[in-house]
């Protein structure tokens, strides 16, 4: 049995296809099954239903796999333990963030960042959360950044700080005359919100208690796939739309002025990262964190969790 049999084994199982997992292992198909085979033959037992697409482990391989994950992760300790002694950082972190995150967040870190640890290479992908989180799961991502509480089994979330929910208020909106504005002053039918699968949506959704209006008609039904989208949208026509605290540092005086911040105590996204249990890159990981605590407004430093909107 070798590290390198259990890397494929691993790699089978988090693509699902020989071929693609064979091509992220820069290895031939040919390769890669004659290594999966070979363990198979010396435990004596078959690790995947090859009969099936895509192809699934057997009921002894799921538990030999998730064996193998742990193995493969306790050597990756090691590494980082030498790495430690040598007082370098060296690596590739792969990091998973939601897409009403990313825009704002990550010009804020990542070219100190690089200054900073020169010999890290960073892998970023953007992903809707259920997709961040199957990912650490299997073992595809390093870390994820997003809005928790999540309270997913096997996921650790550690705080990085907490973001102001605005509301974004047309002209013509009645909400724009007041000074502060109140959940039940956000009229439903006027309302923009992200498309499905957002868990920004659904933080909208619970702050203004839409779901009690839900079974109301309207004439026009848009879901916008960014925050982007959702701020023309009520600059341009009438209505309302909730934005985090990030997403108003690089706005225009005029815009400014269409932002009501609601009555205390604030509404707030409570923003994280997250690691699967069996993490590692320890060393990584933290020096990412302390980056972007760095890098966040004192504004944002200072926001506590009085009122955290739940997902």
């Amino acid at each position: 049995m070798t590290f390198v049999q259990l890397e494929y084994v691993v790699a089978v199982d988090t693509y699902r296809h020989f071929a693609t997992a064979a091509e992220h292992c820069f290895v031939t198909q040919p390769t890669l099954s004659m290594q999966v085979q070979k363990l198979e033959e010396e435990l004596g037992v078959k690790l995947f239903d090859r009969s099936k697409q895509p192809v699934v482990p057997t009921e002894i391989g799921v538990e030999i796999i998730e064996q193998a994950r742990r193995i493969l992760s306790e050597k990756n300790v090691i590494n980082e333990m030498v790495q430690a002694k040598k007082g370098i950082l060296t690596g590739e972190l792969r990091i998973g963030i939601i897409p009403t995150l990313a825009p704002y967040l990550l010009p804020l870190f990542i070219q100190s960042f690089y200054k900073k640890y020169p010999h890290i290479k960073l892998v970023v992908q953007e992903l809707m959360t259920e997709f961040i989180v199957t990912r650490l799961r299997e073992g595809r991502i390093d870390v994820g950044i997003l809005v928790t509480p999540l309270q997913e089994n096997g996921i650790k979330e550690h705080v990085l700080f907490y973001e102001e929910l605005l509301a974004y208020v047309s002209r013509k909106n009645a909400a724009y005359k007041k000074t502060y504005v109140l959940p039940q002053d956000i009229d439903p039918e006027k309302l923009w919100l992200m498309e499905e699968g957002h868990c920004f949506r659904s933080q909208i959704v619970n702050l203004c208690e839409l779901r009690r209006a839900s079974e109301m008609g309207t004439h026009f039904e848009y879901e916008a796939g960014s925050i982007e989208t959702l701020r023309r949208m009520v600059e341009l026509n009438d209505g309302i739309t909730i934005l985090p605290e990030l997403t108003t540092l690089d706005m225009t005086a005029r815009q400014l002025q269409l932002i009501r911040h609601f009555k205390k105590p604030a509404p707030m996204r409570e923003v994280s990262i997250v690691v699967h249990r069996d993490f590692v890159k320890k060393r990584l990981i933290e020096a990412l964190k302390e980056e972007i605590i760095n890098a966040i407004p004192d504004k944002i430093k200072m926001n506590k969790d009085l009122n955290v909107v739940p997902i």
